[in-house]
């Protein structure tokens, strides 16, 4: 069973890059008591120790905390206000919806655009620009000025919901995978090496806590944990899925910025099978994660894989993860953790 109301907690709590202050409270509050110790860096990563059988080697798993927001440029004679993205962002998906821009107060706000009623046929033709857009707070310029001024994050509104065998919400990158790395800390009693759970900041522009943690950790092994597209939906063709929901936890072989370890890929899905986990193959060929600097910013490199949660419309306002992949998930990345000391991981040569 999946805890929903943590969950629905992680998922619902602000954190843009950069300001993941409220997130990290969160975590730290839930990992306390089944973590040995407990590191925040200078860039606010969270570096959670759990000590294994043997401390000869290391284990790195990153699970980037913050989510794709906004950030205020400025604020106009009316009080509208003007922004810049912090992430990737679908502009065509931001129409009307409500946002909410953390200032002296949380204030909501709603992205406003030209009526379709007054657009030109040239306009109405036209793909929407993030320039197109403003943020209207409902309020008179010199109530504005009290609460927000340049520079202060806005997040989405979207509250969990369950919706079938689904969770629908904003932010669920990463903050399924934030939640899975939780729920695995509270189940991993004595995992065979020292394992470092790594709630990481600002991999939504450029996987820049992740760089920072791994040159600290300096990991013999390393996983990325994220989400990754599923575009199992009607006019897909099978080749451009990338992986469907409730097929199972993915495995990742490679995206834009990695190409895993195949020994990790291998070992990964020996544990799946040998546990009976559901699994699937992951090949993204657009997009990164944290799996790139645990894999490259370490001397000598570590052998690293990925684990991926099949997600439905992700970096739109909302986004989908089926429950029973979440729990697959948990289970497979209990048991690499467990059994890493069990396989060769020598090159054949």
């Amino acid at each position: 069973m999946i805890n929903i109301d943590l969950l629905k907690t992680i998922c619902e709590t602000p954190g843009a890059p950069g300001f993941e202050d409220r997130v990290r409270s969160l975590v730290l509050k839930e990992i306390k008591a089944f973590t040995d110790d407990i590191e925040i860096d200078n860039m606010g990563n969270i570096i959670a120790l759990k000590k294994g059988k043997s401390n000869q080697k290391s284990v790195m798993i990153g699970a980037h905390m913050d989510e794709i927001g906004f950030i205020v440029t400025h604020v106009d004679t009316n009080g509208f206000l003007k922004f810049h993205t912090l992430g990737g962002f679908d502009p065509k998906t931001l129409t009307s919806q409500r946002v909410i821009v953390h200032g002296k107060k949380d204030v909501l706000g709603v992205m406003g655009s030209k009526p379709i009623h007054v657009m030109t046929p040239e306009e109405k033709n036209k793909v929407p620009k993030i320039t197109d857009y403003y943020i209207d707070l409902g309020l008179p310029k010199e109530e504005v000025d009290k609460l927000i001024e340049v520079g202060n994050p806005i997040t989405r509104e979207r509250e969990l919901i369950e919706m079938g065998d689904c969770i629908n919400c904003k932010s669920l990158d990463n903050r399924i995978a934030v939640f899975i790395l939780i729920e695995t800390l509270k189940k991993l009693k004595t995992p065979a090496y020292d394992t470092y759970a790594v709630f990481t900041v600002q991999e939504e522009v450029g996987i820049r806590g992740a760089q920072v943690a791994t040159q600290k950790i300096k990991p013999n092994f390393g996983f990325g944990l994220d989400t990754t597209i599923a575009y199992d939906v009607p006019g897909a063709a099978e080749h451009e899925k990338i992986t469907s929901l409730g097929d199972g936890v993915a495995i990742k072989i490679m995206d834009a910025s990695t190409i895993c370890d195949h020994r990790m890929v291998t070992y990964m899905k020996k544990t799946a099978e040998k546990h009976k986990i559901k699994w699937q193959n992951e090949i993204l060929t657009a997009g990164g994660t944290d799996t790139a600097n645990i894999q490259r910013m370490t001397p000598g490199g570590s052998i690293a894989g990925a684990f991926s949660i099949p997600t439905r419309h992700i970096h739109q306002v909302i986004e989908m993860v089926h429950k029973k992949d979440v729990s697959n998930c948990i289970a497979l990345m209990q048991n690499c953790l467990n059994e890493l000391d069990q396989y060769n991981w020598t090159f054949n040569t």
